[in-house]
């Protein structure tokens, strides 16, 4: 399958950001997890200006146009060499970045959180690291539960207002967590968060419960986090293979991941493998394509170690998954029903809204599945 380079002239290549703000961009964002060598994170990879440089060269090409980074990676290596490597490149304008704050970074008792404190210096020190006068799109990295929502939420509308950010979102709240921020916004007159960023592949979905719906209600876009999974569904891990060395799987901790099913993954990377044989395509393009068909999807971060490995996953945007297709990884991949999404699709199915029926009316097809369709 070949890769396309970037589209040209008028094209629906690019996406609305979300439904709730006009900024328009590239399908997929370059995650920077393999960006640079610093204290935290630093088992997802090293590269350095030159080579970052190179892969950003090669996004730029296919049309991407949204860079992902955060404080966190490598505790703001990643976000310098970002800087460094966007100096080498003559189109350093045409990308949008995103940043992150709100976790640990340090040893003092305000070197995390969500606290006006603790998010205004983040920006600015993010802002520095960057060499830029503002942040595209922030995210408040993880909810807070002991910082007042009010002065989270109050510090992000001083941030737009003042220019330093232009947008911002949440990212890992679930579902009540981000309906309560909008709430609060709303009661007091505060810029909204016009995207969610949460962890979102064709194996861990449990996000359908409660986060997507509750951000398709209010009209919020999911940017899912590793579509590929921290690399499970990349095709390495197969029944009865799993690599060694540098390619082992790792948490953000750098610590061995946990895998709750195995069977279900190796279902769920049979079914990305039945696929991608129909249309001669990789594993991870048919993961990165069936990501991007999923309701309030607008865009997703994906990271490379490599060229290879990106010129590899550029290849999702020649690939149209059919019916057929979206059906076979559904099937295999579909979250275990819980209480109350069975009994509201046993009980309340022929008064489903529309986020219901986004996520709840294909835990139906399982309610009838399994139980039997109610007459």
């Amino acid at each position: 399958m070949s890769t396309p380079d970037a589209p040209t002239g008028s094209t629906p290549f690019y996406r609305q950001l979300s439904p709730t703000c006009g900024l328009r961009v590239s399908p997929i964002a370059l995650g920077t997890l393999t960006f640079g060598r610093g204290e935290e994170l630093t088992h997802m990879g090293d590269l350095d200006a030159d080579r970052a440089a190179e892969m950003l060269s090669r996004a730029h090409e296919a049309g991407i146009n949204l860079i992902d980074t955060a404080n966190l990676y490598g505790r703001g290596v990643a976000e310098e060499v970002v800087a460094a490597a966007l100096k080498k490149l003559d189109h350093a304008e045409d990308f949008l970045i995103t940043t992150k704050a709100r976790m640990v970074i340090g040893d003092g008792p305000n070197d995390g959180g969500a606290s006006r404190w603790h998010l205004l210096r983040e920006v600015d020190r993010s802002l520095a690291r960057l060499d830029r006068d503002h942040i595209d799109l922030f995210y408040l990295h993880q909810w807070d539960g002991q910082t007042p929502l009010e002065e989270t939420l109050e510090t992000m509308d001083t941030l737009v207002r003042s220019g330093k950010i232009r947008y911002y979102g949440v990212s890992n709240y679930m579902g009540w967590q981000l309906q309560k921020a909008l709430r609060v916004c709303e009661a007091h007159g505060f810029v909204k968060p016009v995207a969610q960023q949460i962890l979102y592949s064709a194996y861990t979905r449990t996000a359908e419960y409660e986060q997507i719906p509750a951000a398709l209600d209010a009209g919020i876009s999911t940017q899912p986090w590793s579509p590929l999974n921290m690399g499970l569904l990349t095709g390495k891990w197969r029944r009865g293979q799993q690599p060694d060395g540098p390619a082992r799987l790792k948490d953000g901790t750098g610590q061995e991941m946990r895998v709750p099913d195995w069977d279900r993954l190796y279902d769920v990377v049979d079914a990305l493998k039945e696929v991608a044989g129909r249309h001669g395509a990789t594993i991870p393009q048919v993961a990165l394509a069936w990501t991007l068909t999923r309701p309030g999807v607008h865009n997703t971060a994906v990271a490379a170690r490599n060229l290879d490995q990106l010129e590899d996953l550029l290849g999702y945007a020649a690939l149209e998954l059919t019916e057929e297709d979206r059906t076979t990884i559904d099937r295999v991949g579909r979250p275990e029903i819980m209480y109350p999404h069975w009994h509201q699709a046993d009980m309340a199915g022929e008064r489903l809204g529309a986020a219901d029926r986004d996520i709840i009316g294909t835990i139906g097809e399982q309610v009838a599945e399994q139980f039997g369709a109610r007459g």
